[in-house]
């Protein structure tokens, strides 16, 4: 990190130079003052927060290159695009690329002028990483969903454990880690994993002024939903737990004429991409999808977001209905809650959070499954077919999951829910064999070449290939490219497997036989009474009747100072009992200073329930007298 002080007018002439903006929101200018300070900080950050800019802005200032750390390939690959759009040096390493193009991208963070190098967790742990790292002039590390490094957190991935060696590697520079839910216990825990040379938080506000919190009890759950798609115009969520309840959904929602798709886990990569661009278009209205469909996604103006059901935590509820409204308008968070929802998540709690001795003969059937011996198994990195097992032997796919969590905290193994998976290709014929083959189309001619120029050990094995990488030395487009290989298979010259997602299994150790599989008491029931914990907060939340939703949210993540949010189904019903005074539009236009007012100030200069203030914004936006700003501040429109 630079030694110069750099001003608040610089920062302010950057920002308006490659982002357009004239001013920082929330939390924003104070989390970029204490990076650009060199000190290790924690910024707790709502989902559309501007968490991004909190990194890209002193990564842009300060000499060197920022690394930014995040599992998600999507958003690697959107914020790449974006900064380079704004003539902004970045690149991506992820398992989607060849050796060869990981080794130049890398090289040019060393020797290049590369700006941002965004980079997956597993990544991090590669000899070949570490080795560049420690070469770079590495200006700022940023961890994106630091909470998945807190083993208390509700989402811990192991493979974040593994950021810590950047500190080894290069020591005096500065880390800002960011995410959107983490409690007090979790933020502790996060700065400990991260080895901060001191604590250092900053909480943003996550009041949610525009954003209507409402629960909706009900048996009649679709007719609640299509209550909501008819009466909120514009775009939305609708998040359930099951694959089958995804698809059943979605086809219902058509049939009632709603504009409806579905999205999990289990479709092709190229589809749900398809899928996803169509409902961020707006082709689609509504999509219908598991928790696999939302992290990175850029949509500002998604109207509504409904739980058609219970979370397991207010973590992953604030996450998923965080979503919606981004852009400052009016929105709506509906949960939908039937009168046999509690009892059902509580016994499928008690069902899926396994014993020690499920635990551990979990761990014997997977190896057996991957067809591994006692003994055997240290480092190898295994596709694994979580659906497919759990059949196999007749098993909740929650009790698994909470079994490969507790196997990770014990250090036997690590899990990827949904890793990308490189195409890999091998010939089918021997070296001497292809040079014989009399291949009469010169565009096959040519790929085979090609392949052969780039590539080393696919005569022996299935090698990772790039097909863009292909592309671009053969000079056909991706989908030609693609066509060809097929082709070769057909021939049966080459086995191809096309790069896909799947769940992976890594193991950190050889088998251990079942009686020598050792999970620690205390990891077992801390995890166990702290999942509880989180749980009923979650049920708390829906039972609540008296306290304004948004209120005990912000409560939950230890914000102090929450204020009724006046837009909530709490808050509205008291409005309705005669509480509140309605306030003129005209009255809130003259409110609004000429250099624009975020909607929380705004809301403070009257002495009446904040719901009629937003009320009036919308009417005044819904008229044109009044513009939201991508930074959030309200202005007059001239």
């Amino acid at each position: 990190m630079n030694k110069a002080v750099i001003s608040d007018e610089r920062i302010l002439e950057t920002l308006g130079r490659y982002w357009g903006y004239t001013s920082l929101r929330g939390t924003q200018g104070q989390v970029i003052r204490s990076v650009l300070d060199g000190r290790d900080t924690l910024a707790l950050m709502p989902t559309g927060g501007g968490k991004s800019l909190t990194y890209q802005l002193p990564g842009l200032l300060c000499e060197g290159v920022c690394i930014v750390v995040t599992p998600l390939v999507a958003l690697m690959k959107d914020q790449v695009d974006s900064l380079r759009r704004r003539g902004i040096p970045a690149v991506a390493i992820h398992s989607g690329m060849s050796t060869r193009n990981i080794d130049i991208t890398l090289d040019n963070c060393v020797y290049g002028d590369v700006k941002f190098l965004y980079v997956s967790p597993e990544r991090i742990s590669s000899e070949v990483f570490a080795a560049r790292a420690a070469k770079m002039n590495v200006s700022l590390v940023a961890v994106d969903e630091a909470h998945c490094i807190s083993q208390w957190g509700y989402d811990f991935r192991p493979s974040y454990l593994r950021i810590a060696r950047l500190r080894e590697i290069q020591p005096d520079v500065p880390m800002l880690a960011l995410t959107a839910s983490a409690t007090d216990t979790v933020a502790e825990d996060i700065m400990t994993r991260l080895c901060f040379r001191e604590k250092n938080i900053i909480r943003s506000d996550y009041s949610r002024p525009n954003l209507s919190f409402s629960v909706r009890r009900t048996d009649d759950k679709q007719g609640q939903l299509l209550r909501v798609a008819e009466n909120v115009p514009g775009s939305g969520i609708v998040y359930v737990r099951t694959r089958e309840a995804a698809e059943l959904l979605a086809s219902e929602l058509r049939e009632a004429g709603v504009s409806a798709e579905y999205y999990h886990a289990g479709l092709p990569h190229a589809e749900r991409a398809l899928r996803q661009n169509d409902w961020t278009s707006g082709k689609t209205r509504v999509m219908v999808a598991t928790t696999a469909f939302g992290m990175g996604i850029d949509k500002s103006d998604v109207r509504f977001v409904v739980h058609y059901g219970l979370c397991s935590s207010l973590e992953e509820y604030y996450q998923e209905a965080g979503r919606a409204g981004r852009d400052g308008r009016r929105s709506y968070a509906v949960l939908i809650v039937g009168s046999d929802d509690k009892e059902r998540i509580r016994k499928r709690f008690a069902a899926e959070f396994p014993t020690p001795a499920q635990i551990r003969d979990i761990y014997s059937r997977m190896m057996n499954y991957l067809g591994i011996a006692v003994g055997e198994g240290k480092h190898l990195s295994l596709a694994f077919n979580l659906r497919e097992f759990c059949h196999r032997n007749k098993l909740f796919a929650g009790t698994v999951q909470n079994a490969l969590k507790i196997l990770q905290q014990n250090g036997y193994l690590v899990f990827s829910a949904d890793e990308e998976n490189p195409a890999r290709l091998m010939f089918c014929v021997s070296r001497d064999d292809l040079y014989s083959l009399r291949v009469e189309r010169s565009d096959l001619d040519h790929i085979l070449r090609t392949i052969l120029r780039l590539y080393t050990g696919v005569f022996s094995s299935f090698r990772p290939v790039d097909v863009q990488e292909i592309a671009i030395y053969t000079g056909y487009t991706q989908e030609r490219v693609m066509e060809l290989l097929q082709t070769l298979w057909r021939l049966h010259v080459i086995r191809f497997i096309p790069k896909k997602r799947s769940p992976m299994i890594f193991l950190l150790d050889d088998r251990l036989p079942d009686a020598d599989v050792y999970i620690s008491p205390q990891s077992y029931s801390i995890r166990k009474e702290m999942t509880a914990g989180r749980l009923e907060a979650m049920l708390d939340y829906v039972d609540n009747e008296q306290r304004c939703r948004s209120v005990v949210i912000q409560e939950y993540f230890g914000q102090r100072d929450a204020e009724d949010c006046g837009v909530c189904d709490i808050c509205i019903a008291r409005r309705k009992s005669g509480r509140s005074v309605d306030v003129a539009a005209e009255e809130v236009l003259q409110a609004v200073p000429e250099e624009g007012i975020g909607m929380k100030e705004l809301v403070g200069r009257f002495r009446t329930d904040p719901a009629c203030v937003v009320d009036a914004v919308d009417r005044l936006s819904a008229e044109g007298k009044i513009s939201i700003t991508p930074g959030g501040l309200i202005v007059i429109n001239r």
